[in-house]
């Protein structure tokens, strides 16, 4: 049986579809972690233009899912149990760390701004642009540190996180019931809001640690 059987394009552009269902079909583990997704097979077998796959292919190394390897192409990350604790710890200090203080109010405009849109992603019900912007709130907390090495090296770790946080959202259905979502987000603005550091970073490290147990424990679930 195919991993692709099944799989229709119906969405607005067929590139999207397609990246929506290789996704699904990714964090639910028809693709082994390190194959190939090769464009030309499945271009063939779903019907569509080469190039509708390889611009899907790209949404996917956006949501990092997949990655580009010299001489392979692209090809399905590799998550295990010891990376997801170790960038789950490395976010928990950065963020923790970024609202160790009060936060200025060009800070709080912009962490508002960020729940919005989030409050907007969530009411789309599309799970790639819900993860996208929620990482985009919590990026602007990590930019309360006022250091651009640090946004930069925290951007690194946001291509890793984007495929975990694609994991827990499609195989939870997060973003089908977002309220869970935006309440916890909400409790960390308002703790940021109210000028209670210690208030803003357990709300913070609360939120890191229940979505990094439960990745871990759909990780362990595949095993």
């Amino acid at each position: 049986m195919s991993a692709l059987e099944g799989l229709i394009v119906t969405r607005s552009t067929a590139a999207q579809q397609v990246a929506a269902g290789l996704a699904s079909r990714i964090v639910a583990g028809a693709f082994a972690p390190g194959s190939r997704l090769r464009e030309s097979a499945i271009a063939t077998e779903l019907g569509v233009a080469r190039n509708t796959v390889r611009e899907a292919v790209r949404i996917l190394e956006l949501s990092g899912l997949v990655r580009h390897e010299v001489n392979r192409g692209a090809v399905v990350i590799s998550p295990t149990p010891e990376k997801v604790e170790e960038l789950y710890a490395a976010r928990e200090r950065l963020e923790t760390a970024a609202v160790s203080r009060a936060a200025e109010a060009p800070e709080l405009d912009a962490l508002r701004k960020a729940y919005e849109d989030l409050v907007d992603a969530a009411a789309s019900h599309d799970v790639l642009r819900i993860v996208d912007v929620d990482l985009t709130f919590h990026a602007t907390i990590v930019s309360m540190l006022h250091s651009s090495r640090i946004d930069e090296f925290y951007a690194g770790l946001l291509v890793e996180l984007r495929f975990y946080l694609t994991v827990l959202s499609l195989e939870d259905r997060e973003f089908e019931h977002p309220d869970d979502i935006l309440t916890e987000h909400r409790e960390i603005l308002e703790a940021i809001e109210s000028g209670d550091p210690a208030a803003a970073a357990q709300h913070v490290r609360s939120h890191i640690e229940r979505n990094g147990k439960r990745v871990l424990e759909i990780l362990h679930g595949r095993d």
